[in-house]
């Protein structure tokens, strides 16, 4: 059975020696001499140094055999030397350094471990730019107070500022590239040369011609779904989202994510998570959450605060809705939650609505709001919840594109097809790919609510809900299949007039209702002429659907573009 969802939110050398052929004569070439480099040098006791072997061959040719020679200190009170010649100070003093390969042994070369102390280090490159995916090479290089400088890339330790934007692997100083934005490299020197510490400023941007970094990639029953639903999961539209333990480069990035504009937040379900998060509390206990949709499902668990990272925009640290219906105890009003994401038949949604936080104002000041529990142990009880700690809306937190998304969907033939691909861009007129004209915005109520007339009755309980998979709306006349959708013996056109809560604009909207059962045994999976009832309420619900083949603007509240004010819809 094709399962009807209305998720609209209710409040990695080695070297050889010996023969090499040749076409006619052949012959082989012999070590002749080893070269050790540096020859003479000094470096303060605490640092390192690494050695060069290179060998010349009988026949002139010379060669790096670094990895190939038996390396030795002549003192090892003062430096010892590893098998790939990099010499560990331990005590002030002289010792020699050789490389020996069969009979062959090397110059000798002094090293002198100094008293010098570390003054600075300096970070390189300095200030570099780097593409989202690319990695980085940093070195550090120690200036002592005799002047002298050593390579201390290997010793220091690396970190970075903004492990969303950027990690660094804190013994290499090798970073990659995760996000656009900025991230300052810091290289640390250990306690035994005084803590001293060098940093640099690492920038990262979109790669020219891969898109732009306030664009997400949708699949509609495609890739970033998880092909396991799509049996019974129609109209499903799917983004990825990556999500951080806050402060850390501890990172995941989680595919299946429903993708929907009735809801407020971010919602991943426990077992589709690996990072850690922090728990928010309240002043009587672990924040938790339930949400209820339209449908009569809901989910529940503990309100965590997590780094997330849309499409390649920096990332916003936000209270998440972590789903575990083993969290506490599940209160009574809650019904029975999801528990796990083959029962919702997804790993979590991301709400990108008209709304800041998904209760608001009311949770603030209201203990018995039915969204907002306190949990000691297994007791939850009702609390208030501060704006901050609601589980909130991760693009009003973008430094620029926060203002509303656009939802952007290929049309589709009559009777559906396999999956379709298309994109949320973030920001309403703040980029060139959020700025479109003949586009007119419809004002919603405080609820998000605005008008359909539809068969003569004006439904003021309309929205527009990506997280829907059909057009729901309750019409008598249209048959019904036992689980709810509709079944006209021939497609249906209809037509409808939206209208913005203050009573203007209005515009007309026609759409086609098909036969469910047609169209679920057509092998398909994406259509736009999927529709159901919309029982126990009066309102129209126009859901993915009415997205295929148009360009959907959500503008939030609080928030101005080129089309208005939020709160708002607009196509």
């Amino acid at each position: 059975m094709k399962s009807n969802k209305i998720f609209f939110l209710l409040p990695l050398l080695l070297l050889l020696f010996g023969c090499g052929g040749g076409g006619g004569g052949g012959g082989s070439k012999t070590l002749v001499s080893i070269a050790v480099t540096p020859a003479n040098t000094s470096i303060a006791n605490g640092t390192t140094q690494q050695f060069t072997a290179t060998g010349t061959f009988s026949d002139n040719s010379m060669q790096d055999i670094s990895s190939a020679v038996t390396w030795k200190s002549s003192n090892t009170g003062v430096a010892t030397i590893s098998a790939a010649g990099l010499a560990t100070s331990v005590a002030v003093g002289i010792t020699t350094i050789t490389a020996a390969s069969g009979t062959i042994t090397s110059n000798s070369a002094s090293l002198t471990v100094t008293t010098a102390a570390l003054r600075s280090i300096t970070v390189k490159p300095a200030n570099p730019i780097i593409n989202i995916g690319a990695t980085q090479q940093f070195t550090a290089t120690g200036t002592f107070s005799d002047n002298s400088t050593n390579d201390l890339t290997s010793q220091v330790t690396w970190s970075s500022s903004n492990a969303t934007v950027a990690t660094i692997v804190s013994t290499t100083g090798v970073a990659t590239a995760a996000a656009a934005g900025n991230a300052t490299i810091t290289a640390t020197a250990p306690a035994s040369l005084g803590s001293i510490s060098g940093a640099t400023t690492l920038t990262v941007t979109v790669p020219a011609g891969t898109g732009a970094a306030n664009v997400l990639s949708i699949t509609v029953n495609g890739s970033l779904c998880s092909s396991a639903f799509n049996a019974s999961y129609p109209n499903k539209p799917c983004v990825s989202v990556t999500v951080c333990t806050p402060g850390t480069s501890v990172c995941q990035t989680v595919n299946d994510i429903l993708l929907d504009t009735g809801s407020t937040g971010l919602r991943i379900f426990k077992q589709a998570l690996s990072t850690p998060l922090n728990q928010i509390a309240v002043s009587s206990g672990a924040l938790a959450e339930c949400a209820q949709f339209v449908d009569g499902s809901s989910e529940w668990g503990p309100v965590q605060s997590a780094a997330v990272v849309l499409g390649g925009e920096p990332a916003v640290t936000v209270p998440i809705l972590v789903m575990d219906s083993t969290f506490g105890t599940v209160p009574a009003s809650c019904g029975t939650p999801a528990a796990s994401p083959a029962d919702a038949q997804l790993n979590g949604i991301l709400g990108v609505g008209l709304f800041t936080e998904d209760c608001g104002p009311t949770c603030v000041t209201g203990a018995n709001n039915g969204m907002y529990f306190a949990c000691t142990g297994a007791s939850c009880n009702g609390t208030t919840v501060p704006l901050a700690s609601q589980v909130q809306n991760p693009v009003v937190h973008l430094p620029v594109d926060n203002n509303g998304v656009l939802v952007q969907l290929p049309a589709v033939p009559p009777g559906g097809t396999a999956s379709a691909s298309g994109q949320l861009v973030l920001g309403i007129g703040t980029q060139s790919n959020n700025t479109l004209s003949g586009v007119t915005a419809f004002p919603t109520n405080a609820s998000g609510d605005f008008t359909t007339i539809f068969n003569g009755t004006a439904l003021n309980n309309s929205f527009i809900d990506s997280g829907s998979n059909g057009l729901f709306f309750n019409d008598p006349l249209i048959p019904l299949s036992p689980s709810g959708w509709y079944i006209p013996s021939s497609t249906t056109t209809l037509s409808a007039t939206t209208r913005g809560a203050t009573g203007s604009p209005s515009a007309t909207v026609t759409f086609q209702i098909g036969n469910a059962n047609t169209l679920f045994g057509s092998g398909n999976d994406v259509f736009i002429e999927l529709g159901g009832s919309l029982p126990g309420v009066s309102g129209f619900d126009w859901g993915l659907p009415f997205f295929l083949g148009r360009n959907v603007f959500v503008g939030i509240e609080g928030k101005s573009s080129n089309l208005g004010a939020g709160p708002y819809w607009a196509y």
